[in-house]
């Protein structure tokens, strides 16, 4: 989907994002309720794509189940730029893919430019994470 210059600039995130800039909204339908769910999440970009990810320990979490269950949701900028977008979120299963992903992920948040960001140190702690592909799709 071709997204608007200033929104995609939003979206397309560096090393230097800070914390705020991360947290999004997702809307989502609940898996046992079937009812719309907004649930707030940070969002990573790697290789170029925008994930969602668990983070360091890989517990279970309602988002990821509800995505598995509902994979089309809405992606709500919310700070700065405000949007509402239409998205699609696929499950990262291949382990290359996901070693990758997790990898830059964990180096972009090890960056020394926000003290508030959350600071993982080693890989290995992110290796269970939960972690979804996100591909933005045009309104139905």
């Amino acid at each position: 989907m071709h997204l608007p210059d200033h929104i995609r600039r939003a979206i397309e995130i560096t090393p230097a994002a800070g914390t705020s800039e991360r947290i999004i909204d997702i809307t989502t339908l609940g898996r046992r309720t079937g009812r719309p769910r907004r649930i707030e999440i940070f969002f990573y970009r790697a290789a170029g794509t925008t994930y969602l990810c668990s983070g360091a320990g890989g517990a279970a979490t309602d988002w990821h189940a509800n995505l598995l269950a509902n994979p089309n949701f809405t992606f709500h900028l919310k700070n700065g730029i405000r949007a509402d977008l239409p998205a699609r979120a696929t499950p990262v299963t291949d382990p290359a893919e996901r070693q990758a992903v997790l990898a830059e992920i964990v180096a972009d948040l090890n960056q020394p430019h926000d003290p508030g960001t959350i600071r993982p140190t080693r890989l290995e702690d992110w290796a269970d994470s939960r972690l979804m592909r996100i591909s933005f799709r045009h309104r139905p």
